[in-house]
């Protein structure tokens, strides 16, 4: 039967709207409905909330700065909290005393947690492994005593640490103050979490995660494994940095046992529960580092540490491999059954 012109005029114009809906990507589907829920959230809650919110995503910063040294490049770290309280101190001492513009005070942190890292990375290319993870532990446990350093308190503040004022939204923008750090740690986690993901589908990123899956065939490829080694810490200090430096304008206060080892052990906590090699995860570790110890002390105040304690392990025995690591298993039964399913119906 010869098909009316019309309606193949109409079929070849709608064949491409069709394979391209067929085509939809369900990740990025699912990127677009966090980034509109994201966007819509602080409209909806209070502003305890819309800050504790932010806070998540600063954590999520810190620890996907983490996860790209740890998660994707191999090397372990216990010392990303010296990071984060070296970029919470930059942002809040050029404000402090630099009258510097908070916006200003990110690439700043960026920039010299890069360099420290960068610098820490090199006499770490001889370490692997616990050794690793010791000399990091080294630098965790000095740093809040690094602060307190008498010659460095007309700088640091000493134990008295340093306060600074929460930024004012711009003239002429209906948000509160809390709202609008909220958008704009927003906005600063989408530029950097669409760069960790662009840096990982690049040339450069398969020889970071070859060097993480075989570091001897990767050194037999040509592959420069010091120069990625130390380009990897200087950009995960970056991340943490940047994350330092917003957390520290959300709580307008830096003080040296803010920034101890048990921060860096949380942020551990985080990659873990997340999904190491998730960059989504990241924000799963977040929620988890921020909300979990707050659950905890309101079930027992006097056994916080040990409802913490069952609470990681119930989590680690349900989702051994993270909340990204589930999704994925979620994901292939669910995708097995739609083809049992239609296999069911063919036959």
């Amino acid at each position: 039967m010869t098909m009316p012109p019309q309606q193949t005029v109409l079929l070849t114009r709608e064949t491409p709207r069709a394979a391209a809906i067929a085509r939809l990507n369900p990740r990025h589907f699912a990127i677009g409905v966090a980034i509109v829920v994201a966007l819509l959230l602080p409209l909806l809650t209070s502003s305890f909330i819309t800050f504790q919110l932010t806070l998540v995503m600063i954590y999520g910063l810190a620890i996907l700065g983490l996860n790209l040294l740890t998660g994707f490049n191999g090397q372990f770290s216990l010392g990303h909290s010296a990071f984060y309280g070296i970029g919470a101190y930059t942002a809040a001492i050029l404000m402090d005393q630099a009258d510097l513009a908070y916006y200003w005070t990110l690439p700043c942190a960026g920039a010299l947690c890069f360099v420290v890292g960068f610098l820490f990375g090199l006499p770490a290319l001889r370490l692997q492994g616990l050794y690793l993870a010791l000399a990091t532990f080294a630098l965790a446990t000095a740093m809040p005593q690094i602060l307190k350093f008498h010659p460095l308190e007309p700088l640091t503040g000493g134990v008295q640490g340093i306060s600074i004022l929460k930024p004012d939204p711009p003239a002429g923008v209906p948000l509160t103050a809390d709202q609008w750090l909220y958008y704009f740690t927003l906005a600063v986690l989408l530029v950097m979490f669409a760069g960790a993901a662009n840096l990982l589908k690049s040339r450069t990123g398969r020889a970071i995660m070859a060097i993480r899956d075989h570091p001897l065939a990767a050194a037999a490829m040509g592959i420069n494994t010091a120069l990625y080694k130390t380009l990897t810490f200087g950009v995960s200090a970056l991340y943490t940095g940047v994350a330092g430096a917003l957390g520290a304008i959300a709580v307008q206060f830096v003080a040296p046992d803010s920034f101890t080892f048990l921060l860096s052990v949380s942020l551990l906590v985080g990659l873990v529960i997340g999904g190491v090699g998730s960059i989504p995860g990241s924000l799963v570790g977040g929620l988890f580092v921020l909300f979990v110890p707050n659950i905890a002390e309101s079930v027992s105040s006097g056994l916080a540490g040990a409802v913490y304690g069952v609470i990681l392990l119930l989590v680690i025995y349900v989702m051994p491999s993270g909340a990204a690591g589930l999704v994925r298993i979620l994901a292939a039964k669910l995708a097995f059954a739609r083809a049992a399913h239609t296999e069911g119906r063919l036959s």
